[in-house]
C-alpha cells in the first residue's frame, strides 16, 4: 500500500503561482481532489507524478522523491485529462506501446487483461481516433493500469463522458480502491466527487483549503447554520414547538409540507428533536439534512452562498 505526500510545496511559473505551500498526504482508497477550474488541481497531479518539479518544497511516493525518480513509474498509473495524441494507433496498439515501455515480461498478456479491466477488449482492433470521448477515457485507464500499478492519478476522468461511460468509470474507480490502490481523482464537478470518494482534498486558488470527510468538514462550520428539512404528522404544531429552542434559528413551512429548519448547533437539535416530538405526541417522518452534501461544503469553502 502505498502514500503520497506533499510537504509545503509550491511551483510557479515565472509570476504566476500556480500551487502555493500545499502540504497533503493521500493514502490507500479513493481520495477526490476537489477545486474550481484553474484551481491548481493539474499542477498538483503533475507534481504528484513526477511530471513536475516542485518550485519549493517535496513530493514522494512512499518516501522516494518523484521528481527525475523513473522507479516510482513501476508503481504510479497516470490518466491525464488532456486527448491523446495517437489517434492513428489501435486501442491494443497504445496499451501495449505502455506495457512495452514498462519493460512487462509478457506485455500481450498484460495488454489484454488490463484491456478487459475497462471494458475494451471488443472496440480494441479500431483506431483510437474514432473513439468516442468515454472509450477514450478508458483506453488511456487501460494504459495507466497495464503494469497493475499500486498509485492511480487521474486527472478530470469524468469530463465529456456520456452518464452511462460516466457510471462504468465510477465503478471502476470503487472497484480499484476497495482492492487498496491508492486513487487520486480530480474533478470541478461537486456530484462526480460526492458518488465516488468522502475523503476530500479542496484546493482554491492554489491553497489547499480543507482535508478530510466532507461530511465532518461540514461540520465543523460551525459558524454557518446547518439546515434541514424536518417532516411530520402535525407540521405547524412541531414548528411552534421548535422556534422556542435555543439552538434553532429559523423555521418555515414548506409549500408541499414539512419544515425548513436552520439550527446552529446539530448535536443539541438531535438531542431535542425527538424529545419534542414524544412530548407533544407528534411523529417525525422523516429527518434529512439538506446541505450536508459536497455542493455545501465547496460553496462555503470558495466563499459562495451561505
Amino acid at each position: 500500500m502505498s502514500v503520497l505526500t506533499l510537504n509545503g510545496v509550491s511551483r510557479w511559473f515565472g509570476n504566476v503561482v500556480a500551487v502555493n505551500g500545499v502540504s497533503m498526504t493521500i493514502g490507500p482508497g479513493i481520495t477526490g481532489l476537489l477545486g474550481p477550474n484553474g484551481a491548481g488541481k493539474t499542477t498538483l497531479i503533475a507534481l504528484m507524478s513526477g511530471f513536475l518539479a516542485p518550485s519549493a518544497g517535496t513530493a514522494t511516493l512512499d518516501g522516494r522523491t518523484l521528481w527525475r525518480n523513473t522507479d516510482v513509474y513501476r508503481t504510479l498509473g497516470l490518466v491525464p485529462e488532456r486527448e491523446l495524441s495517437f489517434g492513428y494507433l489501435t486501442g491494443r496498439q497504445f496499451v501495449r506501446a505502455s506495457a512495452e515501455l514498462q519493460g512487462l515480461d509478457d506485455p500481450g498478456a498484460a495488454t489484454e487483461r488490463a484491456l478487459a479491466t475497462v471494458d475494451m477488449v471488443e472496440p480494441a482492433a479500431r483506431r483510437v481516433d474514432t473513439y468516442s470521448k468515454g472509450m477514450r477515457q478508458r483506453v488511456k485507464l487501460a494504459s495507466a493500469l497495464v503494469h497493475d500499478p499500486g498509485v492511480l492519478l487521474l486527472d478530470e476522468p469524468f469530463n465529456g463522458v456520456d452518464p452511462r461511460q460516466r457510471m462504468h468509470l465510477m465503478s471502476l474507480l470503487r472497484r480499484m480502491g476497495e482492492e487498496g490502490r491508492t486513487v487520486l481523482f480530480s474533478s470541478h464537478i461537486l456530484e462526480e466527487v460526492e458518488q465516488v470518494a468522502r475523503q476530500i482534498e479542496v484546493v482554491v486558488s492554489g491553497r489547499h483549503a480543507a482535508s478530510g470527510d466532507f461530511g465532518q468538514i461540514r461540520r465543523l462550520m460551525t459558524d454557518r447554520p446547518v439546515r434541514y428539512v424536518v417532516v411530520s404528522d402535525d407540521d405547524r404544531a412541531l414548528g411552534g414547538a421548535l422556534i422556542g429552542e435555543p439552538s434553532v434559528l429559523s423555521v418555515g413551512l414548506r409549500p408541499r409540507g414539512g419544515l425548513d429548519v436552520a439550527v446552529s448547533d446539530f448535536g443539541t437539535f438531535a438531542v431535542r428533536l425527538p424529545l419534542l416530538a414524544r412530548e407533544r405526541g407528534l411523529r417525525i417522518r422523516e429527518l434529512v439534512p439538506t446541505d450536508d452534501s459536497l455542493e455545501s461544503v465547496f460553496s462555503y469553502l470558495v466563499g459562495g452562498r451561505g
